[in-house]
């Protein structure tokens, strides 16, 4: 039954939902081979496929890398205009509002994001990991990047590279929304 679109910030994710459904199925995964590739419950990995829940970029990760594709064919929009890829691309979880800076990467092992974390929100759920490497620069604001359980305080103009195989965590401490660059590079 189709979803109704929301408010251009918030649509419905079945487009995302709908692509992992697609190519677990196609590769005929069951749910359970694929939380027990990605650390996710099938519970929750049946609210993604149903585009009821709101998948971090972390997530998406783990779950193209499970179904052996492209990260980017995850992260890429299905609308044809580009309006309507920016809205898409400007909500995508709670708290954690992430845009492309790399459209077109699909299959490409580095990818960039504008990321903005609203204003004393981290990620819900549990902290994330995916294989590769994530560097994170901070354009305004005051976040905590907790790497393991390693505490990263960083400012304006700070910045910081780890490896993104280490669970991790994005908390904006400050009373105003923090703005950052994320690359991620993922082998």
């Amino acid at each position: 039954m189709p979803r109704k679109k929301s408010r251009a910030l918030d649509q419905p994710l079945e487009p995302i939902g709908k692509t992992i459904k697609k190519a677990r199925t196609d590769k005929k995964l069951t749910l359970d081979q694929v939380a027990n590739e990605t650390g996710c419950s099938t519970a929750y990995l049946k609210q993604i496929e149903a585009g009821k829940a709101k998948p971090p970029v972390g997530t998406l990760l783990r779950i193209a890398r499970a179904l052996q594709i492209d990260s980017g064919y995850l992260l890429r929009e299905q609308q044809a205009t580009l309006s309507e890829r920016v809205k898409a691309f400007s909500k995508r979880t709670d708290n954690y509002a992430y845009t492309t800076l790399t459209p077109g990467a699909e299959n490409k092992h580095l990818k960039a994001f504008r990321v903005v974390i609203e204003a004393g929100q981290a990620h819900k759920g549990v902290s994330y990991q995916h294989e590769g490497e994530e560097f994170v620069y901070v354009l305004t604001g005051d976040i905590e990047v907790m790497v393991g359980d390693h505490v990263n305080r960083l400012g304006p103009g700070d910045s910081l590279h780890f490896n993104s195989g280490i669970q991790h965590h994005l908390k904006n401490n400050g009373d105003s929304d923090a703005e950052l660059l994320v690359v991620i590079y993922n082998p």
